[in-house]
């Protein structure tokens, strides 16, 4: 199994709550990543120390969970979670615990941790505390809850989505108990915060197997925001032939599979219920409007459709056909148009609506000319020539 030193300021943090008598260990997904070989992206430790003496020991912190026993030490232009060992009480609303009590051992705190593999700690020596065997779930690329799964989901329902986050992410598969009590207590899916399945949405999306986010829906955590499951769906595959930091292309196909099957009345209201920002809303709702209508199959189709819509979504549009309709290379013809340069847009005409006042038109008329003129355009992008439309206007007003 491989290693990943922490960095130096890591360990000088460690060392410094243990030189003050205290105990600190490198624990949750930090340790996990560790053991993976893979850097981690935070650093988070837990400690004896009560959050008042981690604020002493080090000046320079931010008391960002004080709560939670959670404070932010900086060093430097760095920075970790210090969090004092503890225990949680009943969890009223499946996500929050209505109280912690600050405890004195290690154990304790990692028995409140949601999976094996993310109860594993480290202290700054190097030994390491393993009392629920999450090296052995790591190695045989499992993932199992700590304690009783249907415990934990009861606890936090947002845990059922991130066991399926962590097995898109890591290539692991869940434990069947733990897989078992996450469709015993799928209805509690729908107590978490729509931003927050959101956000495990995306995460899904963006892992190198986006097509997890279908187990979801078979599991039953997205039922609140599906009309119906589908009994089977044959397209999943199609997500990962789509680039990985193209967030949006995701979104799109997936929301189009939802579409085909009956899932889902519309992408705008689907994306609307999980709180999407409106500007992906639109971008989303056009490119999967397209997809279900006709995709263009001409060069003045697509054009038309730039000037309705615009190049991201029909981008979009063009990036997902391609691998939901059999590899066709709408991507290809339509970076083909707009390499060429040729006018879709009334920014790119060659007149302006300054140009057609000269000629006396205004309001509606003006509107209506600009229209004819970037059509013509379209249809024969030789004659965007600022003289020829003046004189094609002026002949069509006489």
């Amino acid at each position: 199994m491989a290693y990943i030193v922490p960095p130096k300021y890591v360990r000088h943090i460690l060392v410094t709550l243990q030189s003050h008598g205290h105990q600190a260990f490198l624990v949750g997904g930090s340790t996990r990543d560790m053991l993976l070989g893979r850097v981690p992206l935070d650093w988070d430790i837990s400690t004896s120390a009560l959050p008042e003496q981690v604020m002493e020991i080090f000046p320079d912190c931010e008391a960002t969970g004080l709560k939670h026993g959670t404070v932010t030490v900086k060093i430097n232009s760095r920075s970790a979670e210090v969090t004092t060992f503890r225990s949680e009480g009943s969890y009223t609303d499946h996500r929050h615990p209505d109280m912690v009590s600050f405890v004195g051992d290690l154990t304790t705190d990692l028995s409140r941790r949601d999976f094996t593999m993310n109860a594993i700690a480290f202290s700054p020596d190097g030994l390491m505390a393993d009392p629920f065997d999450g090296c052995t779930d790591i190695e045989n690329r499992l993932i199992r809850a700590v304690g009783l799964p249907q415990l934990r989901f009861q606890e936090d329902a947002l845990r059922m989505f991130r066991a399926v986050r962590f097995s898109a992410r890591l290539g692991f598969e869940i434990e069947q108990e733990t897989l078992d009590a996450i469709k015993i207590k799928a209805h509690l899916a729908a107590e978490v915060a729509a931003e927050r399945v959101r956000d495990e949405i995306e995460k899904i999306l963006l892992s190198p197997a986006p097509e997890k986010v279908f187990d979801l829906i078979e599991y039953g955590l997205m039922d609140s925001y599906l009309l119906s499951r589908p009994d089977h769906i044959t397209d999943g595959g199609a997500l990962s032939k789509l680039p990985r930091k193209k967030a949006l292309y995701r979104w799109t196909c997936l929301c189009a599979v939802l579409e085909h099957y009956g899932c889902i009345e519309s992408a705008e209201s689907f994306l609307t219920a999980l709180k999407m920002d409106k500007r992906r809303i639109r971008l989303c709702t056009d490119a999967a409007f397209i997809l279900t209508t006709s995709i263009p199959e001409t060069t003045v189709e697509w054009k038309r459709l730039l000037n309705k819509y615009g190049v991201d979504s029909v981008s979009c549009a063009a990036a997902v056909g391609d691998v939901l309709k059999h590899d066709e290379p709408y991507t290809k013809e339509l970076k083909s148009i707009l390499k060429s340069g040729e006018c879709f847009s009334l920014k790119h005409l060659a007149v302006t609506g300054d140009d057609l006042m000269t000629l006396g038109l205004s309001g509606r008329e003006l509107g209506e000319m600009l229209q004819f003129l970037l059509d013509y355009v379209m249809e024969f992008p030789q004659f965007n020539q600022h003289d020829l439309l003046l004189s094609l206007a002026k002949g069509t007003e006489e």
